[in-house]
This record gives C-alpha cells, sequence and structure tokens, in this order.
C-alpha cells in the first residue's frame, strides 16, 4: 500500500464518524403512506413530536398517501439513506407484496428500525344481534353456509384478513362484502346491512361502550386492556390465532450504522415514555419499540402468514 494511502483512509473514516455523530444537523421527515386522520397518521406525529425532542430537531410528517401505503413506502425507499427520511409504516406493508403484481420498490430497499406498537382488532356485531359470543357466530356459519357476510375497509386491511384467517382455518363459507375504508364498514355493522367484522379497537370502542355494538372476540393472544371482559379468539375457538395491526419504522437500505443506531434508540426511549404508553393505551395499543433484528424478525413471520392467506383465499385489491 503506497504511504499516503493508509493515511488517507484514516482521515475519511475519522470524517465519516465526525459527521455521523453530528446528525442530526437539519430536520428530520417521517413519511406516513397514508391519509392524514387515520390512526398510522396519528401515532406518527405523537412520535414525531417526541423524536423531535430527543434529537434535538424537527421530526416533520409528511403525508404521501396511495395505493395502499406503497406510494410512500417507494418514496422513502428511493430516499438518501442518510437517516433524514423515514418511513413509519403499517400491517399493509406485510400484506401488499401478495396483492400487488409488482411492487415499486425492491423488497430489500428498506431497512427496519423499530416495531413500534401493536394494536389488537375486534370482531364487532350489531348490539342486539342474535350472535351473542363467537360461538354462535361460528355455529350460524356453520349452520347456513354462504348466509353469513363480513364487512372490511378493503381486501388489503389486516381487518378483511382477520375474517379470512378466521374463516380458513375454521372451514366456514362466508360472504366479504369490501368498503372503501372502516368507516362506513362499521356503521353498516351497527345498522344491520352486514353481520360482523373485525375493526380496530380505537374504532370500534366508543360504539362498544355506547351500546351500539357488541364485541364478541379480540385478534390478539391476550385480551385487550381496553375490553377485559371480551375472550380473545384464540382461547375460544382458534388455539394460536392473531391477526395485528402493527407500526413500525423504516430507513432506506444502507443507513449507516452509527445514524441507524441513534434513532433506533430515540424511538427506543419514546416507546418507554409513560404519556406515549398511556396514549397508546387509550387507543388500545400496545407499546413496542424494539429492536432492529426482532422487528425483522417478526416482518418475516408476518409475511409468510399473510402470504399464505391470500393465496388460500385467492384474495384480490378490490
Amino acid at each position: 500500500m503506497h504511504p499516503f494511502i493508509k493515511p488517507l483512509i484514516a482521515a475519511c473514516a475519522f470524517a465519516a464518524a465526525v459527521a455521523h455523530a453530528a446528525f442530526p444537523e437539519r430536520p428530520v421527515t417521517i413519511v406516513v403512506p397514508y391519509a392524514p386522520g387515520g390512526a398510522a397518521d396519528a401515532v406518527a406525529r405523537l412520535l414525531a413530536t417526541r423524536l423531535g425532542a430527543k434529537l434535538g430537531t424537527s421530526v416533520i410528517v409528511d403525508n404521501k398517501a396511495g395505493a395502499s401505503g406503497t406510494i410512500g413506502a417507494s418514496y422513502v425507499a428511493k430516499s438518501n439513506a442518510d437517516g433524514y427520511t423515514m418511513l413509519y409504516d403499517a400491517t399493509p406493508y406485510s400484506i401488499n407484496p401478495h396483492l400487488f403484481p409488482k411492487m415499486p420498490y425492491a423488497s430489500n430497499a428498506l431497512q427496519p428500525l423499530s416495531l413500534v406498537l401493536l394494536a389488537p382488532n375486534v370482531l364487532i356485531v350489531k348490539s342486539d344481534s342474535p350472535l351473542k359470543n363467537i360461538h354462535d357466530l361460528v355455529a350460524r356459519a356453520k349452520a347456513a353456509p354462504g348466509k353469513l357476510n363480513f364487512a372490511s375497509g378493503g381486501s388489503g386491511t389486516v381487518q378483511r384478513l382477520a375474517a379470512e384467517l378466521m374463516r380458513q382455518q375454521l372451514n366456514l363459507d362466508m360472504v366479504h362484502v369490501p368498503y372503501k375504508s372502516g368507516g362506513p364498514a362499521i356503521t353498516d355493522v351497527m345498522a344491520g346491512q352486514v353481520d360482523f367484522m373485525f375493526g380496530t379497537v380505537a374504532a370500534t370502542y366508543p360504539h362498544v361502550s355506547g351500546g351500539k355494538l357488541r364485541a364478541l372476540a379480540v385478534s390478539a393472544p391476550e385480551r385487550s386492556k381496553r375490553l377485559p371482559d371480551v375472550p380473545t379468539v384464540a382461547e375460544t375457538v382458534i388455539p394460536g390465532y392473531e391477526a395485528y395491526e402493527w407500526n413500525g419504522v423504516f430507513l432506506p437500505a444502507g443507513t449507516p450504522e452509527p445514524v441507524a443506531a441513534k434513532l433506533r434508540d430515540a424511538v427506543q426511549e419514546v416507546m418507554k415514555e409513560d404519556e406515549m404508553k398511556q396514549r397508546l393505551a387509550d387507543m388500545g395499543a400496545q407499546p413496542v419499540g424494539s429492536t432492529p433484528a426482532e422487528f425483522a424478525a417478526f416482518l418475516k413471520k408476518e409475511d409468510s402468514k399473510w402470504s399464505e392467506v391470500v393465496r388460500k383465499g385467492n384474495i384480490k385489491l378490490d
């Protein structure tokens, strides 16, 4: 090696280390690939505020909605891998590759940073429905194949696939009624236009507590603290059943490790804060704040589960 090369390499390495240590030197952007006002957007804004305080800079939320979240995810996947552009995504991230003929970004273009939260879904029926519990629902479906129908906010939603997972595992014949979003679907369940649906705790709890809906089961392995008297699907009819709405943070692949580590630590610290825990608990969600390796393992499990559900159900985009 030329005698001048070794000092030059050392100098470059030192300069890179100094640059990474100074991160962030300008505002950081969190891209939310969904419309403003939704659950993911609301939590992303809470996270952004607290991250800004941890990082000592502004953290801006930028909504880039469309195509079930793939537009925003693709934007981040193609952004500079410098830590200044992050992706705040949700369950469709694991479902989309199995619904779209071709994804607009490579499967390895994003690297997981931290799983932020897990939120169960709730199986709901109209408050005066003859289906008093999940056993009634299963019995009705088996006794009258093709007569029971269920709503969802669209084929690419976890609420749709949660019902499909239950249908497949119990070998039930039920009819899916897709809506353009979850709100109208919940309204029609309350009106008795459809028999049941899986909905988020945040969206359904006000109607359950107000007596307009009845909650039959929760999709998480454990009961929801928000609905402690409602059993889980796993403890009643399908051992091991789970279907979460999750949120997590991603970075463009190749983000320098010191930068990724700084962002990871900041996210984990925020998720341990009492205020954040309480805000999420009010939404029926469980804070996580995982390591990248833990998040990657979780995503692998989710991908395997939903790919099988989509394939067996021959599910297509609406």
